[in-house]
């Protein structure tokens, strides 16, 4: 249970750093009941880290301390990046059938850029370039760069890639990775077998996954994706990892203890907003 009440599934978080380093937490908000999450995320504070929504189905209301405001709905991303501090909501609007379908995923920000200038980004589903192969495999890039094809977000510290692929049934499929990257793919439907090549050159077993299943792979630079009866869609992140000392406090995310209560200090004194 998050912000004023929302019922949601922490895919990953606290507890599994650094296994997914840049990534901080991915949530999977997906509901058919509006009691989950009509409450949403009221005002709160965020600073030394980026947050990355992207709604499937259903409306989220935004609005924050640098003046932006607006909806994002089907297929449309909020990327924002904190930096030295930013005080926004988040409230999902109940339509007509009840359904609210998404995700948010918390990427750090190095030491270096802890406390750059915040900026906000609304990306519409037509921005969202989509690539679709002869067998029937569709990619959307809504982030980094993929096949030479800039996504819809791009110049991010961290260089991550942020990919919604769908693979028909009986087909199969290779994805080619940053060999330093952290990788991990979350499947949103279907099933299929995922593995990956390790620096050793070894394929890895095959790894079964269906809806709501996370696979995190071992170093390596492919990743191979290959379905049955069932067809499949699921996220594939993948990120630079940043290697630093995290001292996290619910939603800012700095690198010392002191940081943190600085943070948490000059939000009480009404300095927070730089």
């Amino acid at each position: 249970m998050e912000g004023a009440g929302v019922r949601l599934n922490r895919v990953f978080g606290h507890n599994d750093i650094p296994d997914f380093d840049p990534f901080l937490l991915l949530d999977d908000f997906r509901s058919d009941n509006p009691e989950d999450y009509r409450r949403g995320f009221p005002w709160h504070p965020h600073r030394g880290i980026e947050t990355i929504t992207y709604i499937l189905r259903g409306k989220v209301e935004h609005g924050d301390s640098l003046g932006n405001k607006g909806v994002i709905g089907d297929g449309e991303v909020q990327w924002m990046t904190a930096g030295s501090g930013i005080i926004h909501q988040e409230m999902p609007q109940v339509l007509e059938d009840g359904i609210l379908y998404g995700f948010q995923l918390w990427a750090n920000l190095p030491a270096s850029h802890k406390m750059m200038p915040p900026r906000y980004r609304e990306i519409n589903s037509a921005e969202i370039p989509e690539i679709k192969n002869e067998n029937g495999v569709k990619i959307k890039i809504i982030g980094g760069e993929y096949q030479g094809i800039k996504g819809a977000v791009t110049d991010i510290i961290t260089e991550p890639v942020f990919l919604d692929i769908s693979i028909p049934e009986h087909k199969q499929y290779l994805v080619t990775t940053e060999k330093n990257h952290n990788v991990f793919c979350y499947v949103i439907d279907g099933e299929g077998y995922f593995s990956n090549n390790g620096n050793d050159g070894q394929e890895n077993q095959n790894s079964l996954a269906s809806n709501r299943n996370l696979v995190l792979f071992e170093e390596g630079d492919t990743v191979e994706i290959f379905t049955n009866k069932s067809a499949l869609r699921f996220l594939m992140i993948s990120g630079n990892p940043i290697k630093e000392p995290i001292a996290w406090g619910g939603p800012i995310v700095m690198n010392t203890k002191e940081e943190l209560n600085l943070a948490f200090d000059e939000f009480e004194k009404g300095t927070f907003i730089k």
